[in-house]
């Protein structure tokens, strides 16, 4: 069995104009582990978290209670572009680690990356729906040509944005021409990021890794916010190539699926741009 621990970065609002404090990338991926490796994923985490960031979770006394206290994604992204050198050092060198540790677990890696055009519509909840679904047929086809069932477990939101995505699954597994999904053995569950360390990985990629990658590599050019940040160029450079090692991709035709899936909307570049930094990356 594998299971799917989805989260996604950015907000779901359109970017009314280049210079919006609103975020112009939005992000929705899937960290797909084996079950015989998640023991092995949450204590090697929880060993990073020592390692780099010894104060959290670390009121108790007890290990396990470091997964409590979250290493965010988006705190990561800007101790990046910190200009105290220990920082950035510490930021990196625990990324660092992240990688690897996603190389060792074997993990794989779909999902959506959305460009936003600018002063252009951006359906969020449509964007999120759809998003899901494709996780889930990505999912889906890794489970098959295993031979394996597989679970999905998302990060909560709300109760009603939880249920809209639920049932759209739902539609699917449970319509009258059959099951789409037939190796995915339920809806997507919702949980807490502070109780599952597949989630926080999951928030980590999202957050620490593919939006700052995105922005860099599809938005430095034109959009100009805070968001958009030079120091980035580092994150494309240092892991986009073993990032694009462990997507799981499949032909279908004449044509690749699968994978972190890019739609551009300002330019209309390929996904493999995503992990090819900028052509003069920030040392």
């Amino acid at each position: 069995m594998k299971i799917a621990y989805v989260d996604e970065a950015g907000c779901t609002g359109a970017l009314p104009s280049a210079t919006s404090a609103i975020q112009p990338v939005f992000v929705q991926a899937a960290v797909v582990v084996d079950q015989a490796e998640i023991r092995g994923l949450t204590l090697d985490f929880l060993r990073l978290k020592v390692r780099f960031f010894p104060a959290l979770g670390a009121g108790t006394g007890h290990f396990l209670d470091r997964v409590l206290g979250e290493v965010k994604g988006a705190d990561l992204r800007k101790q990046v572009c910190d200009p105290g050198r220990r920082r950035r050092r510490q930021a990196v060198g625990f990324l660092d680690s992240l990688v690897a540790l996603l190389e060792k677990r074997q993990v794989r890696l779909v999902g959506r990356v959305w460009i936003k055009g600018i002063g252009q519509p951006f359906n969020g909840r449509a964007v999120y729906t759809s998003s899901m679904q494709h996780i889930f047929r990505y999912f889906e086809h890794l489970l098959a040509a295993s031979g394996e069932l597989g679970l999905v477990v998302a990060d909560s939101r709300t109760k009603p944005q939880n249920a809209v995505v639920a049932h759209s699954i739902l539609t699917q597994k449970f319509a009258a021409g059959g099951d789409v999904y037939p190796h995915v053995t339920e809806l997507p569950v919702y949980g807490h990021s502070e109780n599952h360390v597949g989630l926080q990985v999951a928030d980590l990629l999202c957050s620490a890794l593919l939006f700052p990658m995105a922005t860099a590599s599809y938005c430095r050019e034109h959009v100009s916010s805070v968001h958009v940040r030079p120091g980035h160029a580092l994150l494309g450079a240092r892991y986009g190539r073993r990032l694009r090692a462990l997507q799981y991709r499949y032909r279908e035709g004449v044509a690749f699926r699968g994978g972190l899936t890019v739609s551009d909307a300002i330019g209309g570049r390929p996904g493999r741009q995503l992990f090819e930094p900028p052509k003069s990356p920030d040392p």
